[in-house]
């Protein structure tokens, strides 16, 4: 897994980098205003999976995030730090792609 740096949105704006969303997945550091920005450059849709640590209830896993991007389309996932960052991890959101051929993606912050 990759750790995405995050970019940060000034007011003067932002030309962010994106990277090529990686096989094993990524990790972003997570926290109130950060998301991550998932381009689907290819045609077929992609799920996308934020982990969420820990238990809900009685060692019942709390459920992961999942989002869809469509062929040729994009989303903007929130990453706050409750519940994605992952104490066990520093603190970092765990992500993977159900595919990743002409995924691209950038962890931004405002």
């Amino acid at each position: 897994m990759a750790t995405l740096t995050t970019q940060t949105i000034v007011a003067a704006g932002l030309d962010p980098t994106y990277a090529a969303a990686s096989g094993g997945g990524d990790k972003v550091t997570p926290g109130p205003t950060t998301f991550l920005h998932v381009i689907n450059g290819g045609g077929s849709s992609v799920t996308v999976t934020v982990a969420t640590p820990g238990n809900f209830y009685a060692a019942v896993a709390n459920p992961d995030l999942t989002v869809t991007v469509g062929a040729s389309g994009e989303q903007m996932i929130p990453i706050p730090q409750n519940p994605f960052g992952d104490p066990a991890d520093s603190g970092l959101a765990a992500v993977t792609y159900s595919g990743v051929t002409s995924v691209t993606v950038a962890a931004l912050r405002i």
